[in-house]
């Protein structure tokens, strides 16, 4: 199976060995990040630091032309990633003989949220979330697909894997998180993760709902999660405790949201990359579920990209969504996270990518080469020989 491995430009650039020795695992491609969120990141074997700070999100890359004059831009990286810091670490992998990739996250923002807040998603309480652009807002959703084609289609790259492109909603991985105290389950956090700003009010109305009646609702049904019970199921919770019908209406307006910003951002890569260049979609088969997978209709999504990357840690049943409708152009690609310490299974890769196989994937995920111990790195090469 072709592998790819996961990669900031950080544990790149200004470590020369690092090409070669992310060719020696045996994979055949990088998926290095262009645009990331704030994060906090280890650097085990890098020659000058340990720990890189990305302290707001932001292109790795020198921003283009395009976005003279607009509200709405990417913020240039700092000291984390200056300059082309992507190029610098695309063209040192290139040289090593890998294939790279762009590594996109699109609609997970905390700066933008900071700095316009009224593009945040706004719960049924009136609390906004800095980190989640509200991709139902016109001037997001131009914003996301510009970056989605600049950010993509950087020089040299084969393809592409585009994160975040759907809802964010209430579960994210926040500095200093403090939200685990009342358990929500999945009804509760899509009911937490709805929308209120004024462009979902207006696309609440169109499906035959009024927001305020809509937000009072939700409140309504959260008010015994915050006494302790939690309510648990999926959909068909949400269903009980909102009602069918406001439900199906607050999930018809989120898909067609989705959907049309997914279509129109691959579209806009499509247009501005050169033949044979792959877009491929992080993904998650459950429509309704928001995040960094976003949540598709699996037709759909093979019908306009093609393929998906698709979280398989902890049991790869979510492939089984996606094979039926595969072509001849689609990748599926298992992902895998392969640090020990966030939670992966280096030791047992072989035998989860054979099972992933069985379940319909062609292509390998390594989620992340540059956080990952040498031990988990050495299990991991054992692993990708056996699979040869």
């Amino acid at each position: 199976m072709r592998a790819s491995a996961f990669l900031y430009p950080w544990d790149v650039v200004g470590d020369p060995a690092a090409p070669a020795r992310v060719a020696d695992l045996g994979v055949q491609q990088v998926t290095l990040a262009s645009a990331y969120h704030s994060t906090r990141a280890l650097t085990p074997r890098h020659p000058r630091h340990r720990i890189v700070t990305a302290e707001h999100a932001a292109v790795l890359y020198e921003p283009g032309g395009r976005w003279e004059g607009r509200e709405l831009r990417p913020y240039a990286a700092g000291s984390w990633a200056p300059g082309d810091a992507y190029g610098e670490a695309a063209d040192a992998l290139a040289a090593a003989g890998l294939d790279v990739h762009t590594w996109v996250v699109l609609a997970h923002n905390s700066r933008m949220g900071a700095d316009h807040p009224d593009t945040s998603v706004v719960n049924a309480y009136g609390d906004r979330y800095p980190w989640a652009p509200c991709i139902a807002q016109p001037a997001t959703r131009a914003y996301l697909a510009d970056l989605a084609a600049e950010a993509a289609v950087r020089p040299g790259a084969r393809g592409t894997e585009l994160e975040s492109l759907g809802w964010y909603g209430l579960a994210h991985l926040h500095a200093h998180d403090k939200t685990a105290g009342v358990t929500l389950g999945e009804a509760g956090q899509y009911l937490m993760s709805l929308c209120f700003c004024a462009d979902c009010r207006e696309g609440y109305a169109r499906q035959g709902l009024a927001a305020d009646e809509l937000a009072a609702g939700v409140r309504r049904a959260l008010e015994p999660a915050w006494r302790g019970d939690e309510p648990s199921g999926g959909w068909e919770t949400v269903e009980k405790l909102l009602g069918a019908e406001p439900a199906a209406a607050t999930r018809a307006w989120r898909e067609e949201t989705a959907r049309t910003l997914q279509e129109a951002a691959i579209a806009a890569v499509r247009a501005a990359a050169p033949d044979g260049f792959q877009v491929l979609l992080h993904a998650d088969p459950v429509t309704y579920h928001c995040g960094a997978n976003a949540g598709v209709d699996p037709e759909h999504i093979l019908s306009v990209a093609d393929g998906v990357v698709v979280p398989c840690t902890g049991g790869a049943d979510a492939l089984t969504a996606f094979a039926p409708y595969r072509t001849d152009r689609t990748t599926l690609a298992a992902n895998f996270t392969i640090v020990s310490g966030m939670g992966g299974s280096p030791a047992t890769l072989a035998a989860d990518a054979e099972q992933a196989a069985e379940l319909g994937a062609d292509e390998l995920r390594l989620y992340h080469v540059g956080l990952a111990s040498d031990a988990d790195l050495a299990q991991v090469r054992k692993a990708l020989s056996e699979l040869k």
